[in-house]
């Protein structure tokens, strides 16, 4: 845990300098302002000068927190709650018992995962006051995707897929958009776009392969159906982004504007449902309680790790309703890079050249793909 902080403190206060420059835009009107001021005496131009940067927004006024303060403060939590997040996911997967089972109930995880996402969403839901006359039609279809999405993750590990290749390979987000466009035809994008999905999708393989050189065939055709839950994962991705802008579209139409809580509490909501749904009809809530009662290590870590997910969730709301969300987007990206390195310092993964090669390149890639949004806003 404490590496995990140490590596959330550090993580924050690099992505800090990105995401203020993202935050703060000095308006080119402020720089006619100062230009018409100049007859004024030197000091108070000064004054001037310093009220319109970028600058003095990140200075407390009456009492008032710093920006820079609660960009940190968000940041911080944002890092520190999904890097232990991901430690112990990948942790519940690679647990063995006395007996050399595995836990495979992934329902059950999500879950549990759900539930203390919805209790969270609730209390902030009674603090903030709801809104009425929501789409709850496309919210539960929003849910019911984001929940496979997750599930088609957490599958993938379940079936051999290495926690650093997972997460490099979901960083790919664009990818199913990208083939359906190029298909279907629509939307067009620029070469730096293709370049980017081209250095994850490269990376994410040449560090897989660079696992695989020893690996047995038994071990290989399992991971390849991990694989294919990764790429299942990629698409319930796809869908749900699409969904999500139908919720702001229908909810505009309605004449309402859905808060941050609205969307965490009822989204886990259903996701909580569909989760339900699929775990009592597959077994998987009796056998999930059993293998935890019978591993109760794998319990404790199985509850931090639905407990990160709510106060994660918490602080991405919380540096949303603070910032612009193209600052979020960059936390939130960048995080999974350091998710990476956390899981291959800590986990004892071993990585030739060739694996390192890979994994430069894929962080590469998401790094242009985070910093052409920011350019892009």
């Amino acid at each position: 845990m404490g590496r995990v902080v140490a590596l959330a403190t550090v993580a924050a206060s690099l992505t800090l300098g990105v995401a203020l420059e993202t935050s703060v835009r000095v308006p080119r009107s402020s720089t006619f302002v100062m230009s018409a001021a100049e007859r004024q005496p030197a000091g108070a131009r000064r004054r001037r000068r310093f009220a319109g940067s970028g600058v003095a927004r990140h200075v407390s006024r009456g009492g008032e927190v710093p920006q820079a303060v609660k960009l940190l403060f968000g940041a911080g939590g944002i890092y520190a709650a999904f890097l232990y997040y991901g430690s112990l996911q990948e942790d519940v997967f690679r647990y063995a018992s006395a007996t050399g089972e595995r836990f495979k109930e992934v329902w059950f995880l999500q879950v549990l995962e759900a539930v203390f996402n919805v209790v969270v969403g609730f209390l902030g839901l009674c603090a903030t006051t709801g809104t009425q006359g929501l789409p709850q039609r496309l919210f539960a279809c929003s849910g019911a995707s984001q929940v496979l999405a997750k599930y088609c993750t957490n599958a993938a590990l379940a079936n051999g897929v290495s926690f650093p290749v997972a997460t490099l390979a979901k960083s790919g987000k664009m990818v199913p958009v990208m083939v359906g466009s190029l298909v279907l035809g629509g939307a067009s994008y620029t070469l730096r776009q293709y370049a980017s999905v081209a250095s994850i999708v490269g990376g994410t393989a040449i560090v897989s392969l660079s696992k695989n050189k020893k690996g047995a065939a038994a071990a290989q055709k399992t991971e390849l159906l991990g694989f294919l839950f990764i790429a299942s994962s990629l698409v319930f991705d796809g869908v749900t982004g699409g969904i999500q802008k139908r919720v702001k579209t229908e909810a505009a139409k309605r004449g309402v504007k859905p808060k941050p809580y609205d969307y965490m509490f009822w989204t886990n909501a259903y996701m909580l449902l569909t989760a339900t749904l699929f775990a009592v009809g597959r077994g998987e809530l009796v056998r999930g309680t059993a293998f935890c009662v019978a591993n109760p290590l794998v319990m404790m870590k199985i509850m931090r790790f639905a407990a990160c997910s709510a106060v994660g969730q918490s602080f991405i709301f919380y540096t949303i309703a603070n910032f612009d969300p193209l600052v979020t987007t960059t936390v939130t990206t960048t995080r999974k890079i350091f998710s990476v390195l956390l899981s291959i310092l800590t986990k004892g993964h071993t990585l030739d050249a060739q694996g390192w090669i890979g994994i430069v390149l894929a962080s590469a890639g998401i790094l242009v793909d985070a910093f052409s949004k920011n350019k892009a806003h």
